[in-house]
């Protein structure tokens, strides 16, 4: 009987994705007012199918932080992840209307993308939580 499916790693890659994207929304925000400045963005759903590939390869994981890899250097999934879906941020492709100095930031549009990312981000979490709990419940003996 397998205890940890791959329902919690996939909820930590999803996380772990939605930080990034948050971070680049964030990151269109903050130069709302950039002459020339082109929004970046990244492909949720291609972000999360490259990190599954790489998650499911014959890679190295570790189990005590001291761990090392390959390269002697230290192997952490989380980073790995995060690594994989700052590699997809591209140049935005909505950038019909870019204003007068060139700025192609739509605020609202952005703020619309930060408040859906922020949902999102906070089911996961919540569905993460609560298997945690059901395991936790399990490992009690149902007390």
């Amino acid at each position: 009987m397998k205890i940890f499916d791959a329902t919690l790693s996939t909820l930590e890659q999803s996380l772990d994705v939605r930080l990034v994207e948050h971070n680049v929304l964030a990151g269109n925000v903050a130069n709302v007012d950039t002459p020339g400045y082109k929004p970046k963005e990244l492909d949720f759903s291609a972000a999360m199918a490259a990190a599954r590939t790489s998650a499911g390869g014959d890679t190295m994981s570790a189990t005590e932080p001291n761990h090392m890899g390959a390269n002697g250097g230290t192997i952490s999934d989380q980073s790995r992840v995060t690594e994989i879906a700052a590699s997809m941020i591209s140049d935005g492709r909505g950038t019909t209307n870019p204003s007068f100095d060139g700025n192609g930031v739509d605020l609202d549009r952005t703020m619309a993308g930060m408040a859906e990312n922020s949902l999102q981000y906070g089911a996961s979490a919540r569905a993460a939580s609560k298997k945690l709990a059901i395991l936790r419940y399990a490992t009690d003996g149902g007390s």
